[in-house]
């Protein structure tokens, strides 16, 4: 199978037509221009079909006489265009045409077709599993409500042995489709990701967080694998920009679709972007952990190394902890330890070290040195921890504060405690791929995925 992107943005498209936002001057000026979403499925099948996709299709260099179903997902005037079945009529096709649908999409195009066109409607329903031509299409239930499209479906669909999900409007997808595709091993699945970074929409629609935590379940449950093409789709100018927006989805092997983009079953999987080792800085509430743990979000187990302890009679600090393990997925294992060098080694999945800088406090109560005396032991720790980062065959996730920007400790074990932690951190980002530094809660990346260092502030 293969499908032809017609569209890949939301109702207004990306750019919006009548925004000015930075995602969409972005967008304008790098001619990065998505339409409504819509795919072409072996020239034969019409992955809804909203005002915009006729001409797209076009655009392509694709006829649509050899159309023979379209299906519809829902009602939404964005995904559905009547006038297509009017100007199938006025080019004269007289071959048989399926439309398949929620009723509410059905409705809006039945007034559309002449009585002796060769048009047939069939109401669909989640649960439903359709035979058309060489394919074996499963309705599903779509987490959409709204007064029209309330009926709304997502399809998994099947010719031989490519199988794809077409998941476009959902929210986070209801239990019984987990279950009823648990295992599934999709070639590829189009999941729909409209509003970014923006998350008090309050609609049922995917941000960047539902989609990891989405993607991580699909993951948990086999219907995504690591051949699994996973494409972003029915994105807004709520995401930022591309470059930004590649890297975040591809820390999760995860893509944003492109008007005119070819999926091809079977073909190899664009790489994911998902560098090895990444070490997350910043200051004292600069939002490196919550950052740190974006990276992770759709990886369905992680273990986080939790290097902090805990400290008796310390409220505050309960309460910081209680707040980081609020915020972490129920899939995650938390280990507590100040061995964090052994942990690396024998890790299962992928980890999250948080953070360095409690785990240099903990080898140094180990070996007394708060007095300068046993250095030689820290050191020591430094560089088995070092080469564990460096060896850990899975990804890997570290947090540490940045303490040499602000005064000069008062103390002798301030200052120690300095200069140590700035070794670290510089021999452990000299280990990684991905450096980043967070400032009043923006990720400002000093090296990429690919290795190299580089100086730009990012959206996250």
């Amino acid at each position: 199978m293969e499908i032809l992107l017609l569209g890949t943005g939301s109702g207004d498209g990306w750019p919006s037509p009548f925004c000015r936002c930075a995602s969409c001057r972005w967008a304008m000026a790098a001619g990065e221009i998505r339409g409504q979403t819509a795919g072409l499925l072996d020239n034969t099948v019409l992955l809804d079909c909203g005002p915009e996709a006729p001409r797209a299709a076009v655009r392509c260099g694709r006829s649509l006489a050899d159309v023979r179903h379209i299906l519809f997902t829902h009602g939404h005037s964005d995904h559905v265009g009547p006038a297509a079945l009017l100007m199938r009529h006025w080019a004269g096709r007289t071959e048989p045409l399926e439309v398949l649908g929620p009723p509410s999409a059905l409705k809006q195009c039945q007034d559309w077709v002449a009585p002796d066109d060769p048009v047939r409607f069939v109401a669909v329903h989640p649960g439903d599993d359709i035979t058309l031509d060489r394919y074996r299409v499963r309705v599903l239930e779509a987490a959409h409500d709204s007064e029209l499209g309330a009926d709304a479906v997502l399809y998994d669909i099947a010719r031989g042995d490519d199988r794809i999900l077409w998941a476009t409007d959902t929210g986070p997808l209801p239990d019984s489709v987990h279950a009823a595709i648990a295992g599934a091993g999709f070639d590829a699945v189009f999941l729909e990701e409209t509003f970014g970074t923006f998350t008090d929409h309050g609609t049922e629609h995917h941000d960047l967080p539902t989609f990891a935590r989405t993607l991580a379940q699909l993951r948990q449950s086999g219907a995504v694998v690591d051949s699994t093409d996973v494409v972003a789709i029915h994105l807004s100018h709520h995401n930022p920009p591309g470059a930004e927006l590649a890297r975040v989805l591809g820390q999760w092997g995860a893509r944003a679709g492109r008007d005119g983009d070819v999926v091809r079953m079977g073909a190899a999987r664009p790489d994911p972007l998902l560098p090895a080792r990444t070490l997350v800085l910043g200051g004292v509430r600069s939002g490196k952990s919550a950052y740190a743990e974006t990276l992770l979000a759709a990886e369905p187990e992680v273990i986080y190394l939790a290097t902090g302890g805990t400290r008796d009679g310390d409220e505050e600090w309960a309460e910081r902890v209680k707040l980081h393990q609020a915020r972490r997925p129920a899939s995650w294992r938390t280990i507590e330890t100040a061995d964090a060098a052994a942990q690396l080694r024998v890790a299962g999945a992928p980890v999250l070290l948080d953070c360095l800088g409690t785990w240099l406090t903990a080898r140094i109560d180990v070996h007394q040195a708060w007095d300068g005396v046993g250095l030689d032991a820290v050191h020591a720790d430094i560089d088995e921890l070092v080469a564990a980062w460096r060896d850990c065959p899975l990804p890997v996730v570290g947090v540490s504060n940045e303490v040499g920007s602000g005064v000069v400790p008062a103390t002798a074990s301030g200052r120690l405690f300095r200069d140590l932690l700035g070794t670290v951190n510089a021999r452990i980002g000299a280990q990684s791929d991905s450096v980043v530094f967070m400032v009043a809660g923006m990720p400002l990346l000093l090296r990429g995925a690919d290795g190299q260092t580089s100086v730009r502030f990012t959206q996250s």
